[in-house]
């Protein structure tokens, strides 16, 4: 029995993960979705990483996986405790050192993101119904509304003083339709900061909202 630790992105909502969580759990397995403080101004990734920790605490054979900034927390996480397996969904892969607010420039992500947007035909301003809602259903979208909440400052100031990352199998999935992180981008980051190969699924950003089968049926394979 696999126990998923699943570290949500921006805000920091377990939600994030609720149509994922019962697919793995009635696959047998553990599923832990982490509730992070996202909006709490004294709390960055190192505390991020400690609640993370927590979750995974007396898990067996554990397997993180990490959606968008929950990169960021997943590798400070991996030198607290021995992980299993390592899996990225449309996530921020940060190198050692790293600030989630440099992350950006140092990846050229606005770029790639402004390039996919005038191949797409939308507009480039970011706005959540364009870049993260576009393929949710309206009442799953609804449904999530109470939990968001914003990023506090502090969790993009923050080095993630991370080593190396741990010798496990480490994945990355990315949504083929993503317009926050264009696949094609994701692939390129995958490669050179992991010498990974990208694996792709239907869906956009919020991968695990708009194809949960299909991201559960990505993590038990």
């Amino acid at each position: 029995m696999t126990c998923f630790v699943l570290i949500p992105g921006s805000g920091g909502t377990a939600w994030y993960w609720s149509r994922v969580a019962p697919l793995l759990m009635a696959a047998g397995h553990e599923a832990r979705p982490v509730d992070l403080p996202g909006d709490d101004e004294m709390a960055g990734i190192r505390e991020y990483a400690d609640v993370a920790v927590r979750t995974a605490q007396d898990g067996d054979d554990v397997v993180l996986v990490a959606q968008s900034m929950g990169g960021f927390t997943a590798a400070l996480v991996c030198e607290q405790i021995s992980v299993a397996g390592l899996t990225f969904v449309n996530a921020m892969i940060p190198v050692p050192g790293e600030t989630a607010g440099d992350w950006w420039a140092n990846v050229d992500a606005v770029a790639e993101r402004e390039r996919a947007a005038d191949a797409g035909g939308y507009s480039r301003d970011f706005d959540l119904a364009t870049y993260f809602l576009h393929d949710v259903r309206p009442e799953v979208a609804a449904e999530g509304e109470p939990f968001q909440r914003p990023e506090a400052e502090i969790a993009f100031t923050q080095p993630c003083d991370f080593t190396a990352w741990p010798a496990v199998p480490i994945r990355v999935l990315a949504g083929a339709d993503d317009r926050f992180f264009p696949v094609a981008f994701q692939r390129r980051i995958a490669e050179q900061r992991l010498g990974v190969s990208a694996d792709a699924l239907p869906g956009g950003h919020l991968l695990a909202l708009s194809n949960p089968t299909g991201v559960a049926n990505y993590l038990l394979s």
